[in-house]
């Protein structure tokens, strides 16, 4: 599978979110070597932070409306930063069992999180993870999101911070 050119197709996705002003996040779908959802950080009202629909909950919503038959364990999703909590759960849910991302979210990312320790639901299954794909292209989104004075989500955080001293 050629990681790149995916998480290109995920970078083009966190383009429109940073353009539309959202914090800049793409994720893509890939099953049997195409992309077969995609989707972006969305706000549903302005200077509203919506802590729900992140990239991957938006692709994973996308997902369950297919009406196609998916073996979801053999999806590899593409993200463009790190799922969070809420999103690494959601992927293990849906039963997709690898996750690529482009830049680490030092801040709130879980895919180093050691299933072993949690319940026999989460802990009989693994999710491979691909790291630092494309992670300088997207580290220039969350430069230029972050640099904007006009964005407040996450601003003065840990994550850029960590983004902005690179």
């Amino acid at each position: 599978m050629d990681y790149e050119k995916f998480m290109e197709e995920a970078l083009v996705w966190a383009k429109k979110a940073l353009s539309a002003g959202e914090f800049p996040v793409g994720c893509v779908v890939v099953y049997q070597d195409s992309v077969i959802v995609a989707g972006s950080r969305i706000s549903t009202a302005i200077n509203s932070i919506n802590e729900i629909d992140h990239a991957e909950m938006v692709a994973l919503r996308h997902l369950a409306d297919l009406n196609e038959n998916v073996n979801n364990s053999k999806i590899t999703l593409f993200c463009t930063l790190e799922p969070c909590l809420m999103c690494y759960s959601a992927i293990f849910l849906s039963g997709i069992r690898k996750i690529v991302y482009a830049y680490e979210d030092v801040m709130g990312g879980c895919t180093r999180c050691d299933l072993t320790k949690l319940a026999p639901l989460y802990k009989n299954d693994l999710i491979s993870i691909v790291p630092n794909i494309l992670r300088k292209k997207s580290l220039e989104l969350f430069k230029k999101y972050f640099n904007n004075p006009k964005n407040i989500y996450w601003k003065g955080s840990l994550l850029a911070g960590y983004t902005l001293n690179q």
